[in-house]
């Protein structure tokens, strides 16, 4: 009961999760539940960490969304360039299929949440991590209070590190998600959104913060969250230690285009006990990335690639033409254009990837193939080391120390390749060949499309205007029970579409906030045909 009286006394109500009214009035003499470190540390591991949804293999293959998404931004994955659209066999009679429910994120539409059947489904995501903060603002605000008291100390500084470490964490994607990129020049007018970090709930409607407010924030609790973490090692990756901490600030100091403090937090992060895995002794079937793997710093929540992708479970592989087509015949598939990134002898082509008779699958985490296997990964929330020697090889490179940098870049290559090329280019070329790398190594985990965000707005070596992603449509022709490619639609440039490269905040958030929050209006997206 504690927990949940905390998290409705403390949650960020006036962000849209609810009415407040007569239920602040019942509530606001009783604040407080929680007594000791024990407490708080129950309260954040069962309310603050994001939860593995409890999908089973039939679920696996549809997507419900009546009330909005159970599994954590699966959309994320398919509006960049890595994904593509899969279909094969016989008209779907299910409306549930990834390829209608996520279509408009793949089309990148005016309402990203209306299905390709004009069904209109909930964004649960905003809710769920303002809960979570909400929760969090709490905590952090009694792990001050306790410490005069408190006899664990060790305890309390760890909850209250992996606390901030969350919180910066959740502040991190809902500003990449739902407002502008970090820019150097804009940054402090930029749209982001709405900063709450106070334990208290506030008597007032809330509006978007600047980027700027937001990222010096996550700053703030990040280097906040290395004092308290400060020589702990967690007992496993599905808690926060001193290395994730450094490792997640690095990440937001090469978006900030803070490049030396990016390196001083990258080798922070790598003076840590983890490694990078070696793909020449990789074998076929052993997935690169697990909960134990040693390039796994952290990990949370679920792995909605498994829903968004082809299942590699499936049996693609059987010749027979009668063969009825499963659910996942109408879903997403590694793009070409990604394989085409991967050069010869680059062991992360076949680790990284399943190949059948139809389509190439990614592969490379150990997910929900067997429910009794501790080892299964979410990828939610994912940290690994080779990021970390990535994120100091591009602030390198941004720094013109091209040396260094190709430093950087053997410690990753060296373990994927059985003989690694030489690096030789330099400068803007460089820079490129590293986010190249960076595609190569990070795909399906969440950083392409915030990449490109941020690549566009760099001040050093931004992506040209004239960028673009294409994304094929296909359409049925009943009479012969086939699907053709009958076009496709664009995305710009963020300096050129900008909105599209910003999902909208919800209506719920949007209305209970009186038109203090705002979208810029998505444009209606025609498809296009050469």
């Amino acid at each position: 009961m504690k927990k949940r009286v905390l998290i409705y006394i403390f949650g960020v109500l006036a962000l849209g999760l609810g009415s407040c009214g007569d239920f602040l009035e019942e509530y606001s003499q009783n604040q407080r539940y929680a007594t000791t470190a024990q407490d708080l540390d129950e309260l954040l591991r069962g309310e603050c960490f994001m939860q593995t949804p409890n999908l089973t293999s039939s679920t696996q293959e549809t997507m419900s969304f009546s009330s909005g998404l159970t599994m954590n931004y699966p959309w994320l994955h398919v509006m960049d360039d890595d994904a593509e659209e899969f279909v094969e066999g016989v008209f779907p009679y299910t409306s549930n299929y990834p390829r209608n429910v996520l279509g408009s994120f793949y089309h990148w539409g005016s309402d990203p949440f209306l299905t390709l059947e004009n069904d209109q489904y909930r964004d649960n995501d905003w809710e769920r991590f303002y809960k979570s903060i909400g929760v969090l603002n709490s905590i952090i605000y009694m792990a001050d209070e306790f410490r005069s008291k408190e006899e664990d100390i060790e305890l309390l500084n760890r909850v209250e590190g992996e606390a901030h470490f969350l919180r910066a964490g959740y502040y991190f994607l809902l500003v990449n998600i739902y407002g502008m990129p970090y820019s150097k020049a804009t940054a402090s007018r930029d749209a982001g959104v709405p900063l709450k970090i106070t334990e208290h709930i506030e008597d007032k409607y809330f509006s978007r913060s600047s980027v700027e407010a937001v990222y010096s924030q996550i700053v703030t609790d990040l280097k906040r969250a290395t004092v308290c973490l400060e020589g702990i090692i967690p007992s496993s990756t599905l808690r926060v230690g001193e290395v994730a901490a450094n490792a997640l600030l690095s990440r937001v100091y090469l978006y900030m285009e803070e490049y030396e403090a990016c390196i001083a937090a990258a080798d922070e992060a790598m003076s840590g006990a983890y490694s990078v895995m070696d793909l020449n002794s990789w074998t076929d079937g052993k997935n690169v990335i697990s909960w134990t793997s040693p390039e796994t710093i952290f990990t949370q929540g679920g792995n909605a690639v498994v829903s968004t992708f082809l299942n590699s479970s499936t049996d693609w592989n059987n010749p027979n033409p009668d063969y009825t087509y499963p659910e996942q015949a109408f879903s997403y598939q590694v793009s070409e254009e990604l394989l085409r990134c991967y050069g010869d002898g680059d062991l992360r082509r076949t680790a990284f990837f399943k190949n059948s008779l139809h389509a190439a699958i990614p592969d490379k985490y150990k997910t929900w193939t067997d429910y009794n296997d501790n080892d299964e990964i979410g990828a939610d929330f994912l940290i690994r080391l080779p990021e970390v020697i990535l994120n100091k090889a591009e602030a390198l490179a941004m720094l013109n120390r091209d040396g260094d940098a190709k430093t950087e870049l053997e410690k990753l290559r060296s373990k994927r390749f059985v003989v690694a090329p030489s690096v030789t280019e330099t400068g803007g070329a460089l820079i490129d060949f590293i986010r190249d790398e960076r595609r190569r190594e990070l795909c399906f985990e969440g950083h392409r499309w915030f990449d490109l965000r941020r690549y566009a707005v760099n001040s050093i070596h931004p992506l040209p205007d004239n960028f673009t992603i294409r994304h094929r449509n296909n359409a049925y022709e009943a009479n012969s029970r086939t699907w053709y490619e009958n076009g496709y639609y664009e995305l710009n440039a963020y300096t050129r579409d900008r909105a599209a490269w910003m999902i909208p905040i919800p209506n719920y958030a949007i209305e209970f906030n009186r038109g203090e929050l705002q979208n810029e209006i998505r444009p209606n997206r025609e498809l296009q045909r050469d």
